[in-house]
């Protein structure tokens, strides 16, 4: 059976958006994984880790599923709804969740830890990376790719300029080496995502803020029942997100 535009958006709308957990999607839209596994792979670096930073953390949904943490383990997260959810999944299992302005300097002092992880950073400081880097220790990290869903941006703003967006790959690798790191593993995929009903296209764009910014329901309702229409007659919405694998040693 169908459904409505208006009970469509309006379950969306209602959906908490807090953490990283996209399960609400389950059903109603779908993003191919990247080859390399990088849960997997985390894990892996944690189990012979001694101490480990987990940058921007997000829920802490990533980190909870580490099934052998170093001895030392400790998480930042700068938005409040996430912090308190972080700290109420990660902090039974011994993990310090840490309050942290992602434009501020880490608080922690210089070769702390031989691991820094972070899943889909909005940004990266890498020379405060490479300070809190014992040397011989390792960045680890999974990030999201230049124009990552950006039909969906074009759809609701209009074709973007043609230009860099700032995560590329190749730029991220410089400036982890002009930090002083030397990159080890560098690979990207573009992957292909389907939103099977405007619902899931409105609780998206609400939680990965940056695909359409300033994104609401009331400015864009006119887009989101053509959305629907088209979804209606010709299927899901197509787009492709883009993924790059980055690891790179701080020399020792």
């Amino acid at each position: 059976m169908t459904r409505a535009f208006d009970d469509l958006v309006a379950e969306a709308q209602a959906a908490s958006v807090q953490g990283w957990d996209f399960s609400w999607l389950d059903g109603r839209a779908s993003e191919e994984r990247p080859s390399w596994g990088y849960a997997r792979m985390m894990g892996e670096r944690m189990a012979v880790a001694s101490a480990a930073l987990d940058i921007q953390t997000g829920g802490g949904e990533v980190l909870a599923g580490v099934a052998r943490l170093p001895a030392r383990t400790v998480a930042t997260e700068s938005w409040p709804p996430n912090v308190a959810r972080a700290a109420q999944s990660l902090r039974p299992r011994g993990i310090a969740v840490v309050a942290h302005d992602d434009a501020e300097p880490l608080p922690f002092v210089a070769n702390a830890f031989d691991l820094v992880v972070c899943r889909h950073p909005v940004d990266v400081r890498w020379e405060e990376v490479a300070r809190v880097l014992r040397p011989g220790g390792t960045y680890f990290s999974q990030q999201v790719g230049p124009e990552s869903v950006g039909e969906l941006t074009d759809f609701f703003i209009g074709p973007q300029p043609p230009g860099e967006s700032g995560r590329e790959p190749e730029l991220a690798s410089a400036a982890a080496q002009a930090a002083g790191l030397r990159v080890t593993d560098l690979r990207s995929e573009p992957l292909r995502a389907e939103f099977y009903d405007v619902g899931a296209v409105v609780y998206f764009l609400r939680k990965v803020i940056w695909i359409v910014p300033g994104f609401s329901v009331d400015r864009y309702r006119a887009e989101l029942a053509a959305l629907h229409d088209r979804i209606q007659r010709y299927g899901p919405f197509l787009a492709t997100t883009r993924r790059f694998l980055i690891e790179a040693v701080k020399p020792g």
